[in-house]
C-alpha cells in the first residue's frame, strides 16, 4: 500500500479548505432542501439573450479551434477599449492576457512574482484565494485586518506599519468581497504615496469594479506613478452575469505580462474560445446590461440594509459589490455558532466571517445577488431567530 502521507505536499496539506466550500457543502444535503440562502456570490440573473447568441452563433460557425495563448486580438482590443471608456485606463494589446475566470488571473499574477520569502500583504476580510496561492508559492502572507469602524478599509498608515524589506506585493481587492467596501480616489492616494518610492507591485483584484453604488471605481492604476507598479485582474462573472463562462483577464505592463502568459502557456493553454466570443460582444454592447443589473443590486443592497437595522442587526451600508457585512457580536456567539444555529433553527444560510479570514471572527456575509422575494423569506428567518437569542439572553 502506497504512503499517500509521504508523497502529498506538505503545503498543500497544510492549507485549510476553504470556509465557504465548507459551508456550502452542508447545502448539498437532501435534508437542506427547504433552506433558504443568501451564500452564493453569484448573480441571480442570466447572462443577457445577446452575449449568450455570440457564443451560440461561433459554435453554429465552427469556431471551436484553440485561440492564441493571450486570447484572440479582437477579445484583447475590446478589453483595451473596455478599460479606456470605462476608467480611463490605457493599456495596448500586447499588456493584456485573457484567462480562465479572475481566478487563475489572480493566481498567475502571484505565481509571476513571489518566490520563497517574499511577503505578501493581504487586507482582510477578503476573498478566499489569496493567503493560499502565497503559501503554495513559499511566500508569508502578511494579513493586515481592517475594521467594521472603518468600514474595513485599509489605510495608509495600516499599509505602511505592514512593510517590510522583504514585502514585494499588495493585494487590493476593492470594491471588497465579503464587506462590501469601497476605496475612494483620495484613499487611492493616500496609498499610492506610500507606495511609489518602492518596488512592490499591487495585485489590483477589481472584478466588482461594476458594482458601486453612488461613486465610480477608481482604479488605483489610474493614480499617479502607479500604472507601471499595478496588475489589474478582472472578469465577467459579476457584471455581465457570465460565472459560468469562465471569462477573466489580466491587464499589466508587457515586462511583467509576459512572465504571467508563460505560465498561463504551460497550464491552460488559452481559454475558452466559445466564451471569447461571448465577452467580445459583452465588452461592445453591453453598458446597458451592467446599468440594469446595478439598479436592481443597487435597490436589494437598500432593502437588505434596512431590513436588518430593523431586525437590530448593525452593519455599514455596503458601497460595492453585492454583500452586507454584518456585526452579530453582540448576541454572544461565535460566527460559526451563529451561522449553524441560523441554518438549523430557522433554516436560513449565510456564510460565516470567519470563511474571509480570521477578523471576520463576529460577522458574517450576506449575499444580496437574489430575489427581493427570496431576501424578505430570509429577513423573517433572520429575525425569528434574533428574537429566540434574545430571550436566551
Amino acid at each position: 500500500m502506497i504512503d499517500y502521507s509521504s508523497v502529498l505536499s506538505k503545503t498543500v496539506v497544510e492549507l485549510k479548505k476553504s470556509g465557504i466550500r465548507k459551508f456550502f457543502d452542508l447545502l448539498n444535503d437532501e435534508s437542506m432542501k427547504d433552506v433558504v440562502g443568501l451564500t452564493v456570490g453569484q448573480p441571480d440573473f442570466v447572462t443577457p439573450w445577446h452575449i449568450r447568441e455570440a457564443g451560440i452563433e461561433s459554435l453554429q460557425k465552427g469556431k471551436t479551434y484553440y485561440t492564441g495563448n493571450a486570447g484572440t486580438p479582437e477579445l484583447r482590443q475590446e478589453i483595451c477599449n473596455y478599460l479606456a471608456r470605462r476608467f480611463q485606463l490605457t493599456y495596448k494589446p500586447a499588456e493584456t492576457l485573457v484567462t480562465v475566470g479572475g481566478s487563475e488571473a489572480i493566481d498567475l499574477a502571484i505565481r509571476a512574482l513571489i518566490e520563497p520569502g517574499d511577503e505578501v500583504i493581504i487586507p482582510t476580510p477578503c476573498f478566499v484565494c489569496y493567503d493560499p496561492i502565497v503559501r503554495m508559492q513559499g511566500g508569508i502572507p502578511v494579513i493586515v485586518e481592517t475594521k467594521f469602524e472603518e468600514k474595513f478599509k485599509l489605510t495608509a498608515e495600516a499599509l505602511r506599519a505592514a512593510i517590510t524589506p522583504k514585502t514585494k506585493m499588495l493585494v487590493l481587492a476593492y470594491p471588497n468581497n465579503p464587506t462590501g467596501a469601497i476605496l475612494t480616489k483620495d484613499e487611492l492616494e493616500a496609498l499610492a504615496e506610500v507606495l511609489r518610492d518602492t518596488n512592490i507591485v499591487v495585485l489590483s483584484d477589481e472584478i466588482y469594479a461594476e458594482l458601486t453604488y453612488g461613486l465610480q471605481h477608481t482604479s488605483i492604476a489610474s493614480i499617479d506613478g502607479m500604472w507601471e507598479r499595478t496588475i489589474l485582474a478582472s472578469g465577467f462573472a459579476k457584471a455581465y452575469a457570465m460565472t459560468g463562462w469562465r471569462m477573466g483577464y489580466l491587464a499589466a505592463p508587457e515586462p511583467l505580462l509576459e512572465q504571467m502568459l508563460k505560465i498561463h502557456q504551460y497550464a491552460i493553454m488559452c481559454a475558452p474560445t466559445t466564451s471569447q466570443f461571448a465577452a467580445v460582444e459583452a465588452l461592445r454592447n453591453g453598458d446597458e446590461d451592467i446599468l440594469t443589473m446595478r439598479e436592481e443590486y443597487n435597490r436589494r443592497r437598500r432593502y437588505i440594509y434596512e431590513g436588518l437595522k430593523r431586525i437590530g442587526i448593525d452593519s455599514f451600508e455596503p458601497e460595492g459589490a453585492f454583500y452586507i457585512y454584518p456585526d452579530l457580536r453582540k448576541f454572544g456567539l461565535s460566527s460559526d455558532e451563529f451561522c449553524n444555529r441560523l441554518l438549523y433553527e430557522q433554516r436560513c444560510a449565510i456564510v460565516p466571517g470567519t470563511a474571509f479570514g480570521e477578523s471576520g471572527e463576529g460577522f458574517a456575509r450576506i449575499s444580496y445577488a437574489y430575489s427581493v422575494k427570496h431576501i424578505t423569506e430570509a429577513l423573517s428567518r433572520i429575525e425569528k431567530f434574533v428574537k429566540s437569542l434574545q430571550k436566551e439572553q
